[in-house]
């Protein structure tokens, strides 16, 4: 993303040129906003600058100037809705955290779209999108974020089942962990269908996170007391 020019640089928009900075910021997350929903829509290709400027009330120059180009807006769509992998595992990699308040942190990052109430929507189509018709986004969202996390993920459970080293059983683990809270995100649809109170309010959702919290926590004393039968 191109840095944002000062209030007189010549290269504004001139619709924006006399607006305070408040307005043009105001401009830019209208049109972060127009984008995330016609590129979840519709897809990357199929989504014009001019379409989004039109969604967002916005002259298609703005585009240029906040964003640089289409491809630019649509890196900001995503640098916009994902937290650094770095804050993610901050929420629960501490060494010091117990196995449940690992788990507690894990589910927290890993549900926090979900607390976008509407938008909640408009994201997950938008990385649905991605996945479907990969523009590049994906693969750097797996070797930027996903790896690092899942890597954390796996020293995590290490450090709870007492092993030097993860084998292929930590991983597994770790993937069913994960499986838990991505059902729930790619499943909205499906359990705004069936139960639609489950997912009506954080207070649910936070309910939701603590029986996640409950059933990882039995996945990794059910591998704990397999590896004891092992020794045994």
């Amino acid at each position: 993303m191109n840095a944002k020019p000062t209030s007189t640089d010549a290269s504004q928009p001139a619709d924006d040129a006399r607006k305070p900075r408040s307005d043009g910021e105001q401009s830019r997350l209208r049109l972060l906003a127009a984008a995330m929903r016609l590129f979840g829509e519709q897809g990357f290709s199929k989504t014009s600058t001019r379409e989004i400027a039109q969604a967002a009330n916005a002259n298609v120059a703005a585009i240029s100037y906040y964003f640089g180009d289409k491809a630019g807006l649509y890196q900001a769509c995503f640098s916009s809705i994902c937290a650094p992998a770095e804050s993610n595992i901050a929420q629960f990699s501490p060494p010091h955290f117990t196995l449940r308040e690992a788990l507690q942190g894990y589910y927290a990052q890993l549900m926090a779209p979900l607390l976008a109430g509407q938008d909640a929507e408009v994201l997950i189509k938008l990385f649905y999108r991605e996945m479907l018709e990969p523009t590049g986004l994906w693969q750097n969202e797996i070797d930027i974020n996903i790896k690092p996390e899942h890597a954390a993920l796996v020293q995590v459970l290490c450090r709870h089942l007492g092993l030097a080293q993860p084998d292929d059983d930590v991983h597994r683990l770790a993937y069913a962990i994960v499986g838990l809270g991505i059902q729930i995100l790619i499943g909205r649809d499906v359990v705004n269908q069936i139960t639609p109170h489950m997912l009506a309010s954080p207070e649910a959702i936070a309910q939701w996170s603590g029986y996640l919290v409950d059933f990882a926590e039995a996945l990794v004393n059910a591998q704990k007391l397999k590896l004891q039968q092992r020794k045994a």
